[in-house]
């Protein structure tokens, strides 16, 4: 450590100069803030190099571009004086037609073939080496003299030209109580950059074996420790090989060249912008990242909703008691890292209607449907038989109303034999192919303990009800599909997580409560408000610099300004929630209901706590 520390006060030429007679490795210093600045080197021939300079800017978190020299030009006087790539570098591979086919100490016996060649020269991977340091936790590599773990992941770079490859990742076993703080630490010095692209189970990466890295050795995880992975700038070498030129140079995997100057921090301009760090999975390990800024705002959201509006009318329904802080946090969190989404709504408690449908529900699961269409994840929504004319009237009109962006898959589920879940949920019957990764339950009949569904005054509706509690408790079993219930009684599907609160605060609720439960429960005074809060906290994350970039993994090119305006364009609205109502009205009195069908949720006008509501929560997604 003090010959480490002895380093960083040595001048470049000197390190370079010990590099040269063997005497040091340069992969010691590799991350460490404030000693040289190091970088890997690309070769390639002239008419690869407007497209990989492209590949880099659209892949900046693995292949963070310092700078690209000319054709024939392999010293660097601005950045290094006595740098002469050819015989003053690192250790090289060479490649041929996409094959490495040999490894070299110097580039000499090549400088004819260089006079076309054109040389970039790549950032390093961030290292949590130091920040690890400050904190007094041992350097695991270090401790059993390994190099740190390296692997080829599932994760498409973005494509430029015949540039084509997967993401290559380090990984870092970091103890789950230091987890946020060394986070922080890396993001206050190194900014975005710093961030992981992951963190948890690494099959989520495509990673079969962890215990198999692709270059290093593997890391063994203590007990409490959390698998944390940063892009690599060994990317390249995927990449060079992809592109199948007649010849090209790297650096070798932990050599670099050192440059004559100092390796500085940076300093973040908007302590908001923090990251924060939490779980929103044990089956796979899944963690996910956000801005304390976002955060605040979320929680602001899951505060406005906990409103019981029952005060307004007849005083305290009990609901403040099944409250559990950052539900709709870790929900939209996971819902955000989702692909595919089904929804499903329906209460039956209205029985001179036809449907019975109370206008609870459907209004809040078009508003999350909505924002799902617009983050261009798939959507289905799955009710009642009985019901399905009245929903599918309910998405047609969405529709040209401009609610919704296009139709939505309406699916019913019978359950008529074992194992139909299963089936439903997975493709070609595979657990590992699962349909969906999301279920979301928004005002849901829920079943009881004894098997039968209840209204709040504990009328036994089970023959109105299909059992869609079979998806949920299925999902339970099948990783990797996760599960949100959105109720306002108890009653309702997914509340069975807060089974106990339910039966002891709330009126009937030995008889009512709900016994299945979701993975995450959001209580509001009205369901509605609810999906009208998780559409709103969607919003928040996605456009979160530090979740944007958390979410594509680093590759890619940052969400343009026009997809988020698409995005606000989808958020809930007074206006669009009142023309949800105004369609359900219409169904349900085209279906033949005597008297009136007034604008009312819950018992309460729309024009009213309702519309303030929604005002609420936009004011706070977008101020």
């Amino acid at each position: 450590m003090m010959f480490i520390t002895c380093l960083r006060t040595c001048l470049p030429p000197k390190i370079r100069s010990l590099v040269l007679q063997k005497k040091f490795n340069p992969r010691n210093i590799s991350g460490m803030g404030g000693g040289p600045k190091q970088a890997s080197v690309v070769i390639l021939p002239r008419s690869f190099a407007e497209d990989f300079e492209k590949f880099c800017q659209a892949n900046n978190g693995a292949l963070p571009l310092l700078c690209r020299g000319e054709p024939g030009d392999w010293k660097l006087p601005t950045l290094s004086a006595g740098l002469d790539i050819r015989n003053n570098g690192p250790q090289y591979k060479k490649y041929e037609f996409g094959s490495c086919t040999d490894n070299l100490t110097s580039l000499e016996g090549y400088s004819e073939q260089l006079k076309d060649m054109v040389v970039f020269y790549l950032g390093c991977s961030i290292s949590p080496k130091e920040a690890m340091q400050k904190m007094g936790i041992p350097i695991r590599n270090k401790e059993s003299h390994c190099n740190m773990a390296i692997y080829k992941t599932a994760v498409p770079c973005s494509t430029v030209g015949s540039f084509c490859c997967p993401l290559v990742v380090t990984m870092m076993p970091i103890p789950k109580d230091k987890l946020e703080a060394i986070l922080h630490d890396i993001y206050l010095t190194r900014g975005l950059q710093g961030e992981p692209i992951h963190i948890g189970c690494p099959d989520l990466l495509g990673i079969e074996d962890r215990s198999k890295p692709d270059h290093g050795e593997p890391l063994m995880l203590q007990p409490g420790d959390v698998p944390v992975f940063w892009a690599s700038e060994l990317t390249s070498l995927e990449a060079v090989s992809s592109c199948r030129s007649p010849l090209a140079f790297t650096s070798a995997p932990g050599y670099t060249v050192v440059f004559d100057q100092k390796d500085k921090s940076i300093q973040v301009s908007h302590p908001g912008e923090v990251p924060e760090v939490h779980c929103i999975s044990q089956n796979p390990l899944q963690y996910s990242i956000t801005s304390s800024s976002s955060v605040q705002k979320i929680r602001e959201l899951e505060n406005i909703i906990a409103r019981d509006p029952a005060f307004v009318i007849s005083g305290n329904r009990g609901i403040k008691y099944l409250f559990n802080k950052d539900e709709l946090l870790k929900a939209s969190l996971s819902l955000s890292h989702a692909h595919s989404v089904l929804i499903t709504t329906g209460f039956p408690t209205h029985f001179t209607h036809d449907p019975p449908e109370e206008t609870d529900g459907p209004p809040g699961a078009i508003a999350m449907a909505a924002i799902l269409q617009a983050l261009e994840k798939e959507v289905a929504i799955v009710v009642d038989e009985r019901a399905m004319s009245l929903h599918r009237k309910i998405i047609e009109d969405s529709v040209n109303q401009g609610i919704l962006k296009t139709t939505i898959p309406l699916l019913s589920y019978q359950g008529q034999e074992i194992g139909s879940a299963f089936m439903f949920l997975c493709k070609d019957r595979d657990p590992d192919s699962p349909r969906f990764d999301h279920l979301v339950a928004i005002e849901r009949s829920g079943r009881t303990a004894d098997g039968n569904y209840y209204n709040a005054r504990k009328v036994n509706i089970k023959h109105l009800v299909d059992p869609i509690d079979d998806l949920f408790l299925a999902a339970q079993k099948i990783p990797g599909i996760s599960s949100t219930g959105i109720g306002d009684g108890g009653n309702e599907l997914g509340m069975g997580k807060v089974k106990t609160s339910v039966k002891r605060h709330i009126k009937n609720g030995d008889v009512i409560a709900c016994d299945v439960e979701a993975d995450f429960a959001i209580i509001a005074g009205v369901s509605n408000w609810g999906g009208y809060a998780l559409a709103c906290a969607l919003y928040l994350l996605n456009i979160n610099n530090i979740h944007e970039r958390y979410l594509r993994r680093a590759v890619g090119l940052p969400t343009p300004s026009s997809r988020a305006a698409a995005w606000a364009q989808a958020l809930p609205s007074v206006i669009k929630e009142e023309k949800m109502m105004r369609i359900l009205v219409q169904h349900q009195v085209r279906s033949g209901v005597s008297g009136n069908v007034g604008m009312e949720v819950d018992g309460l006008p729309f024009h009213g706590i309702h519309a303030e509501m929604i005002q609420q929560l936009i004011d706070v997604t977008t101020m």
